[in-house]
């Protein structure tokens, strides 16, 4: 029996990403492993993509910012003083930070990148690195299961070392 790529299907692509001059941004070492049919697993230009689609099957999906990580915006980007950080700071190291002006109710949690570092002050970007690029996302479905009733109840895939019981 042939599948297909269907809602409450757990599907493993390989993909590599590219920007629209096809310089590769990633070349996605890791197959990308997720929860078909709606569950935000994925980005929703790719899960349309790939939806009925059969092992072997390739897609190309062009994405603008707005469809992959979003405009780039310049209020993320915050100057903290350097007596703050880690002495073995690093350029590209991570740290989470909450969005200035979120109120308690709406703490959304960014992951700041080390992107400059004075002798006093460091730049911390609170983008995605893909923020404002357009991305062109070229994948081919390399595995298809049904899933679980737990991954459906939970609304992601599981891994064989995820047991926990929540």
């Amino acid at each position: 029996m042939n599948m297909q790529v269907a809602k409450n299907t757990v599907v493993t692509l390989d993909y590599s990403v590219t920007d629209p001059d096809g310089e590769l941004v990633d070349a996605g070492q890791e197959p990308l492993v997720y929860l078909h049919g709606g569950y935000d697993d994925i980005f929703p230009m790719i899960e349309e993509a790939v939806h009925g689609k059969s092992i072997g099957q390739s897609v190309i999906v062009k994405m603008q910012p707005d469809d992959a990580f979003g405009e780039y915006d310049a209020t993320l980007v915050q100057v903290e003083p350097r007596s703050q950080f880690p002495d073995e700071l690093q350029l590209g190291m991570q740290f989470e930070g909450v969005a200035e002006g979120a109120d308690d109710e709406d703490e959304d949690v960014l992951i700041y990148r080390v992107t400059e570092i004075a002798d006093d002050q460091v730049v911390l970007d609170g983008n995605h690195p893909l923020a404002g690029m357009a991305l062109v996302f070229t994948c081919t479905v390399t595995g298809i299961r049904p899933a679980t009733a737990d991954e459906i109840r939970h609304g992601h895939m599981h891994d064989d070392e995820c047991d926990d019981d929540d």
